[in-house]
């Protein structure tokens, strides 16, 4: 008996078939994309997650997401399953609250109106809005952006050095892809959601950053600038204890305090320029690139990071060791 689809295929031309596989490579390209997009920012939010934010207690990661289209709901729906993020510290500003689906409605998920007050609150803020609205937003948020906040845009047409530009603002961070020659086919879990793909181990590890086997694969410069974001973090914690808003022997504020009058202290530490990480080579660029084992050992920290996050008991190194 004659298969269906062959005499289906056998009916149209060559042109056709050729269209037809020509869509169905876009379609696998460009699910691989959110997919490797997605896994990075579960990734980096769970390492920001590890890190103590506060003085007085340790607070949720607050996650801002710019945009509530495809992306940006996909984003938000790993992020809950995946990430381990309460969902009220993950909100989502967009002009259409009504069309974030029934899920994330049911999850409590936050809505802003106001793309300014989301960057004003958010400790990481993801950019998954249209190429023609960056613009836009950049000039509305950048004057609630306040470090260290990160920007980590997954609008791929703007090029960093653009989105500086126009926020005035060096904490972003921007994932560069590769793709290889050769067609995705099925790693990444055509049938199902994102979410879903995410759960299968082979997908994290055909997106694994320190892998060279993946056929859709990120800038090694991504690797670096989240874990300098990462020591940022640490020293808005060290900035709030050395150099507070009130002084602890005065009683002063810091512009009027005779200690920091007469030793000229700085106001915070200096930070990591994200984007000078990401454009440029440094001590932990080439470290990543010469050693073998830092790259298994982050390769296994990138892993574990979407099953039991690992402690020392997994033998892994810190992660102030590889900075």
């Amino acid at each position: 008996m004659w298969d269906i689809a062959e005499i289906f295929k056998s009916s149209q031309s060559e042109e056709e078939v050729e269209g037809e596989q020509a869509l169905m490579y876009l379609a696998r390209h460009y699910k691989g994309l959110t997919v490797n997009a997605c896994a990075h920012a579960i990734f980096f939010c769970r390492l920001l997650q590890c890190l103590p934010t506060s003085l007085v207690d340790n607070c949720s990661l607050k996650v801002g997401i710019i945009g509530g289209g495809h992306l940006g709901k996909q984003l938000a729906q790993a992020l809950l399953t995946l990430s381990w993020a309460p969902c009220c510290s993950i909100c989502i500003s967009t002009r259409r609250p009504e069309s974030l689906g029934k899920y994330l409605q049911e999850q409590g998920i936050g809505c802003f109106y106001n793309n300014a007050q989301l960057v004003a609150w958010a400790d990481v803020v993801f950019l998954c809005c249209l190429p023609l609205h960056v613009l836009t937003v950049c000039s509305v948020v950048r004057p609630a952006i306040r470090k260290p906040c990160v920007v980590y845009s997954l609008v791929t047409a703007v090029p960093l050095r653009r989105l500086k530009q126009l926020l005035s603002y060096s904490a972003i961070v921007r994932p560069q892809y590769q793709c290889s020659g050769r067609e995705p086919i099925n790693e990444w879990g055509m049938k199902g959601t994102v979410t879903a793909a995410l759960q299968d181990t082979a997908v994290v590890q055909a997106t694994c950053p320190c892998s060279s086997q993946g056929k859709i694969r990120v800038n090694a410069k991504w690797l670096v600038a989240i874990f300098y974001a990462a020591l940022n973090s640490t020293l808005k914690l060290l900035n709030d204890l050395c150099f507070p808003e009130h002084c602890p022997f005065c009683a002063e504020q810091k512009t009027s305090c005779p200690l920091f009058v007469l030793f000229s202290l700085p106001r915070t530490f200096p930070w990591f320029d994200l984007t000078a990480a990401q454009l440029r080579e440094s001590p932990f660029s080439q470290l990543l690139e010469n050693s073998e084992s830092v790259r298994s050992h982050l390769a296994l920290l990138y892993q574990k990071s979407f099953g039991d996050w690992p402690t020392e008991q997994h033998g892994l190194i810190t992660v102030p060791y590889f900075v």
